[in-house]
């Protein structure tokens, strides 16, 4: 697999000669701590590379501890990253399996019903012979045959025909045995294949945590990398140019960074606000969707927006590419279950909660690119997957509400082209987004 790295230093532009100008994320100057517990990293102060240069072996070594610094940074980060790749694909391959056990086990499960309903028709048949059986034996025939002579025709006929009603009931009641051993074991396989289940829904729930904790450590990496490289390269120049504004430019782009996180913030808090209010004001409002349930918001092909009376919206813009079920990957070229939908938008375009519930994983999902993951209450979640590097929007335990951006459309994982790749689960199972969706006013 070729999935881009989920983790990309987001805001960083590299210092060159005099003119600095850096983008950071907030808390510029915090040191990185290293997530196997090590003591904190001691990073070089104005000061201290000040007073480098005044003279050329002391310059030299702080330019030579400044670079190994520098390259710590992006090992640790790139080794974070690597590992976070590396647990999203095993979360992305416990949760495919557990999906195609399921199907599995819903096919096992229905050829148990049909199974079971032909073993109750046999046995229906072979207990109306039974009855029909015991009718005529309560004529003694071969009594009446005795006393009865001149009738002998009448008497051989009904023994003959007692005869092959026996045989017929014969066959009938083996056959009834049959059905009944069939359903038995069939419902057997799908017993054993639902406990089966179990175990790997757990797996893969197992496997979804040690994601977002390998995503989180390189979020972290990332964040150490943003936060203190770009001062090292901007102390780099100081060191090995006759700059002598090098360090109040710097100060000035950590302040031009934090007031744009800043904005950027109070941007996404008012979005979410505004998104609050239009579902509790569609709640108030607007009539049930009709028994059709395909109208409604995002029918149009646009998405986010008001949410229908039963608080969804369609989680992007865009045709759909791509349906739910089984198929040859376009991206690896094998056989195989996708558990979703595609919506193409087109790159960077937003991606919003298709309903209102708290996130329980944004990350590196492995084939799924950069993943969230929704609980929206009920046994119900959404997954919006393939975002943009950089595009998540949102944090584990996040609540977010119908209608709020949570990620842009990118191309990372096991993808194409730019798109949405979105599912439906109830109670950890994937099921088709299109009726699910349509059930709730919403087209995809």
């Amino acid at each position: 697999m070729s999935t881009s790295l989920t983790l990309i230093p987001r805001f960083r532009r590299r210092v060159i000669a005099a003119a600095v100008a850096v983008v950071l994320t907030a808390g510029a100057i915090a040191a990185f701590a290293p997530a196997d517990g090590a003591s904190a990293t001691s990073y070089p102060s104005w000061d201290d590379v000040q007073a480098a240069k005044a003279s050329q072996s002391a310059q030299q070594d702080k330019v030579t501890e400044i670079k190994g610094l520098i390259a710590d940074l992006t090992s640790q980060a790139a080794a974070k990253q690597k590992s976070a790749e590396a647990a999203g694909t095993a979360y992305q391959t416990a949760q495919t399996k557990y999906d195609a056990a399921t199907l599995q086990q819903q096919k096992l499960q229905q050829q148990a019903d049909e199974s079971e309903k032909t073993a109750a028709q046999s046995e229906a048949q072979a207990g109306q012979l039974a009855a029909q059986l015991g009718r005529a034996s309560a004529n003694d025939v071969t009594t009446d045959l005795l006393t009865h002579p001149t009738d002998s025709k009448d008497y051989l006929y009904e023994l003959g025909a007692m005869s092959k009603l026996s045989e017929q009931a014969d066959g009938i009641y083996s056959q009834a045995t049959q059905d009944r051993g069939t359903a038995q074991a069939e419902s057997d396989k799908a017993d054993v294949a639902k406990k089966a289940l179990g175990d790997l829904a757990d797996a893969a729930q197992q496997k979804m945590r040690a994601a977002q904790s390998a995503a989180d450590a390189a979020q972290t990496a990332v964040d150490a990398q943003n936060d203190n490289q770009s001062r090292l390269e901007a102390q780099l120049t100081l060191l090995t140019s006759n700059a002598t504004d090098v360090e109040a430019k710097y100060n000035k782009g950590v302040e031009v960074e934090k007031a744009r996180q800043a904005a950027l913030a109070k941007q996404r808090a008012d979005q979410a606000r505004a998104a609050a209010a239009a579902a509790a004001a569609a709640a108030r409002n607007a009539p049930a969707p009709s028994s059709g349930g395909s109208s409604g918001a995002g029918s149009s092909g646009s998405g986010g927006g008001a949410p229908t009376s039963s608080g969804w919206v369609r989680p992007s813009a865009g045709y759909q590419t791509s349906p739910y079920g089984y198929r040859i990957d376009p991206y690896t070229g094998a056989h195989a279950l996708h558990a979703g939908v595609d919506l193409a938008p087109g790159c960077y375009s937003p991606i919003y909660a298709a309903h209102e519930g708290t996130v329980t994983f944004a990350g590196n999902g492995g084939g799924y690119g950069n993943e969230v993951i929704l609980d929206n209450g009920g046994g119900i979640s959404t997954a919006y997957g393939h975002i943009v590097n950089g595009g998540i929007m949102v944090g584990n335990g996040q609540h977010v509400s119908a209608g709020q951006q949570i990620a842009q459309v990118g191309s990372t994982g096991w993808s194409t082209g730019c798109h949405l790749h979105f599912e439906t689960r109830v109670n950890g199972a994937a099921v088709d987004p299109v009726p699910f969706m349509a059930a709730r006013g919403i087209s995809v």
